[in-house]
């Protein structure tokens, strides 16, 4: 699958998800670094990539057509528990799901959203 995933994701995820065989666009250490959310979401599209971050600002996305929107929303973040929710939606849902697909990982919940 085609991923970008926004600075704030751990690099282990990045690097399990390699390991995976996923193809990743990891933007940090590159001159793309700190771009705006709305170059990430342009980029993410015009590329064709599943959107991983942590800002809840992309729901406002979900309605768009898309490639995916993986958002981890938590009380207590840290990179062990991000990584842990970013693998366990990507092992929920298949890859041929994703497209127009919102999911938001909280704590202990998640929500699902398809754009119409």
């Amino acid at each position: 699958m085609k991923i970008i995933v926004d600075e704030n994701i751990p690099n282990v995820t990045v690097q399990e998800l390699r390991t995976l065989g996923h193809d990743v666009l990891d933007i940090r250490g590159t001159f793309q670094q700190g771009m705006l959310d709305d170059e990430l979401w342009s980029l993410a599209q015009s590329e064709q990539r599943l959107l991983v971050t942590t800002d809840k600002g992309f729901t406002t996305h979900r309605e768009e057509a898309h490639w995916g929107i993986l958002i981890v929303r938590l009380h207590q973040p840290n990179e062990q528990r991000i990584h842990a929710r970013v693998m366990a939606a990507l092992r929920q849902f298949p890859e041929n799901d994703w497209s127009g697909f919102t999911v938001v990982m909280r704590d202990s919940v998640q929500s699902v959203y398809r754009a119409k």
